[in-house]
């Protein structure tokens, strides 16, 4: 049975939030735009990378939109996560940044994704749920502005076949009500949280192989979510929570591996599609959308796909532009040079092979095959390398040598031949943390055009 609309309708003035010109609001009305015209849309930047973030930011400012960016519970946590940095410590350094390139905190949304339980999911369900709530709430009261609320990943006591959607509802419920007595904490009129929320949730990353296409998710089995996570919201009093539910996760069918690309094939997602004709109020978020083409993204968009999440393609594009950089710096400098050129590739290499855990279960095959893909795949696992002690020295290194000499446009045409035409039409300099920049930022174009940012700026 289909949900009976528990989400009122589109041009309803549902609560949200105290500020009509902050960033929450900026994104709720985005998302109303795409369920009355189809057009309009929002990407999600999920990267920690300072360059990454620096070409976002400037993005946003030659577009005027939101600076949507969003931390994985890997990435940051209470314990640092990956990354280091806590929730505080993330949203703190986020806002300074924006600050500081002038961008306006009402176009600054911070968004937590995948919060749950996944990075303890091999402790037991209570030890790993608790750590998820105590997440959730530095979530908030850091003012994370968006909770992707996912207990979708198996703990260790968990059934072999996974939780059931009931208990995934339910533990979903319970981080949602942490996220709103967190909120109660903050002065009056903070924002409060929006939420995305679903059980077929692509694992954090791409996929593990490239064996084909996933299977896009059944237009009944949107229905029988909504329906399963309204039941657990309305159990636990939340129902003005639930007001604030703006995004369901489903698979479109789109994913990439290590060297494959799934692309979005609009006659089969059609039906899933036509199922949020009965949640007026519901968008879906698309996870996993890296390296698709600007004409599938936009497609995606006028699918109801309103929220696009992009990370690897972004570290990438960052990894393109520094090896191009480190080819040109040697033919800049010679052996008989007095200057010793980097080694940013070595080292990225000796840092992966000394702690594999972020990329073993993801690349398959010969050893060559395997050195090729640390560094080269579509998987971009060498993004989680880019600030260890070494890596970061030589790309120090790197970045230091080139700005000591005039770089030919010669050897720019030849290893980065799309900066090449920029830099002839005067749209960019010869520097090479503005040629890095440029180089994601071809990536983020993809995106603000098909989400209808550029056009309408």
């Amino acid at each position: 049975m289909p949900l009976p609309n528990p989400n009122i309708t589109v041009d309803s003035k549902r609560e949200h939030s105290d500020n009509k010109h902050d960033s929450a609001s900026r994104l709720w009305n985005v998302l109303r735009g795409n369920r009355l015209n189809a057009k309009c849309g929002t990407y999600a930047v999920c990267s920690a990378h300072p360059a990454v973030l620096d070409a976002a930011i400037q993005q946003s400012l030659a577009d005027g939109s939101l600076l949507h960016v969003e931390s994985t519970s890997s990435q940051v946590n209470q314990f640092g996560g990956y990354t280091g940095s806590t929730p505080a410590q993330f949203a703190q350094w986020i806002r300074a940044v924006a600050t500081k390139a002038g961008l306006p905190s009402e176009q600054v949304l911070l968004g937590g994704d995948h919060i749950g339980p996944f990075p303890w999911r091999n402790e037991s369900a209570v030890s790993a749920l608790e750590k998820a709530r105590a997440l959730v709430r530095d979530c908030v009261t850091a003012g994370y502005q968006k909770i992707h609320l996912d207990a979708s990943m198996s703990c260790a006591d968990d059934p072999s076949t996974g939780p059931p959607e009931s208990t995934i509802a339910e533990r979903a419920a319970i981080l949602c009500q942490a996220a709103e007595e967190a909120h109660r904490e903050l002065p009056p009129g903070s924002t409060r949280p929006l939420y995305v929320v679903g059980t077929e949730v692509p694992a954090p990353g791409g996929e593990s192989n490239d064996t084909g296409a996933p299977a896009v998710t059944k237009a009944e089995d949107v229905h029988r979510t909504l329906e399963a996570f309204h039941n657990a919201f309305t159990a636990r009093g939340l129902s003005s929570a639930w007001e604030r539910v703006i995004g369901l996760v489903v698979q479109p069918g789109v994913d990439f591996g290590s060297n494959s690309v799934f692309e979005y094939d609009r006659s089969k997602a059609q039906s899933l599609s036509d199922a949020l004709e009965s949640h007026s109020a519901i968008v879906f978020e698309a996870h996993s959308t890296d390296y698709q083409s600007l004409h599938g993204l936009a497609e995606m968009v006028e699918d109801h796909f309103a929220i696009l999440k992009v990370g690897p393609w972004l570290t990438f594009a960052l990894r393109e532009a520094i090896l191009a950089l480190s080819a040109i710096e040697r033919e800049l400098f010679n052996k008989a040079s007095d200057q010793r050129v980097s080694h940013v590739r070595e080292a990225l290499e000796a840092a992966m092979l000394q702690n594999p855990a972020h990329w073993r279960a993801y690349y398959h095959g010969s050893e060559d095959e395997m050195r090729r893909d640390r560094v080269y795949a579509y998987s971009d696992r060498c993004r989680y390398y880019w600030n260890q002690p070494d890596v970061h020295e030589e790309t120090t290194r790197l970045l230091a040598n080139l700005a000591s000499v005039s770089i030919p446009l010669t050897l720019i045409s030849q290893y980065l031949p799309m900066e090449y035409e920029a830099i002839r039409a005067g749209e960019l300099d010869a520097v090479p943390e503005r040629i890095i920049r440029f180089h994601i930022q071809r990536v983020l174009r993809v995106y603000a055009d098909a989400c209808s940012i550029r056009l309408s700026a």
